[in-house]
């Protein structure tokens, strides 16, 4: 317990830390004025409008569906038939997700049930990108000073040493994520109750929102852990900033380009961000143009999915990998 008290103690004296917590702040005050000063409580006209357009888009839907229908029944002509899905349920306005609304058409007007999804991807964003410095600048900054020789000399127990680091990084981080997402998310809450709309938050809306933060913290859990590991590996914080930077130049812009030239198919199943996406939104939707290519008419559905599963278990053989690697040298490496 001391020695978990000592490396609280050390993480919160850090100045990059320090520095990382008030970047966070300031990325989230602005966030929130720009939205509370872009947005206004609607007039009544503006939401007559709003309602207008919104049954205007509605009877287009419906409108597309009928269509559809006809197209499978051979009602139409070739030329209009071959738009069509041999499935027209995908069109079916009943089975969406949700139906457009009058708040979908006001302008200048916050609404938080539909700025959820972004907003909460954004939160999560600047909380990886946060943990993943934080994460590699705590054990690489004492490995190139040597603090931690002189922790080790205090506790000669290597594995205990960097397990209470690891530790005492994910509970503080899981701490930091708990408090920011509820100050964030209380914030943009009171802007659509006194600046905006609180828009339609029913169904399965605050299911989807707790999951999707859940899955977001796991995240920075995981981006945390890689960067100490990494930064462990390379005895130094900058080998962490270096491979994530050169796996991003050379492999998920190099090899995408690659994969679109040459036109492998399913080139998106080789790149992290894939898998990345299936975990934080609990399905990747992916095309494969490579599908389509030998059809010279007729309408190709050349998409597919990859769940929430496959992207968690690339993810901890991933960092689990990275970490089990890092412990494995630390344990052997001359440290002075």
């Amino acid at each position: 317990m001391n020695l978990v008290r000592a490396e609280l103690e050390r993480l919160a004296a850090r100045r990059f830390v320090q520095l990382m917590l008030a970047l966070l702040v300031a990325a989230f005050a602005v966030t929130a004025m720009t939205t509370l000063v872009g947005s206004h409580r609607p007039s009544s006209t503006e939401v007559a409008d709003a309602q207008r357009a919104a049954a205007e888009e509605r009877q287009s839907l419906e409108a597309a569906y009928q269509q559809c229908l006809a197209a499978a029944r051979g009602t139409l002509p070739p030329e209009e038939a071959d738009d069509f899905p041999d499935d027209c349920s995908a069109l079916d306005w009943a089975q969406r997700d949700r139906l457009p609304v009058a708040t979908d058409h006001l302008q200048g007007v916050f609404n938080f049930a539909a700025q959820a999804r972004p907003l909460l991807y954004l939160l999560i964003l600047f909380l990886v990108l946060f943990g993943f410095l934080v994460g590699a600048s705590y054990i690489g900054a004492d490995l190139s000073t040597g603090g931690v020789v002189n922790l080790l000399i205090w506790r000669p127990r290597r594995l205990a040493v960097l397990g209470a680091k690891l530790g005492t990084l994910l509970g503080a981080l899981t701490v930091v994520s708990v408090l920011a997402s509820t100050a964030y998310g209380g914030t943009f809450w009171l802007i659509g109750q006194t600046a905006g709309m609180p828009g339609a938050t029913g169904g399965d809306f605050w299911p989807w929102l707790w999951l999707t933060w859940a899955r977001g913290v796991a995240l920075v859990l995981f981006a945390a852990t890689a960067g100490f590991a990494i930064a462990i590996l390379g005895r130094r914080t900058a080998a962490a900033l270096g491979a994530v930077m050169a796996y991003t130049v050379v492999w998920e812009l190099g090899l995408r380009v690659v994969v679109e030239v040459v036109g492998i198919p399913r080139g998106e199943d080789w790149m992290l961000s894939t898998y990345l996406d299936a975990w934080l939104t609990g399905e990747a939707r992916l095309a494969d143009a490579t599908v389509c290519q030998d059809l010279s008419s007729g309408y190709c559905d050349g998409t597919y999915q990859l769940g929430w599963g496959l992207g968690l278990a690339v993810l901890l053989a991933l960092v689990g990998g990275l970490t089990v690697a890092a412990f494995a040298v630390f344990r052997r490496r001359d440290l002075i």
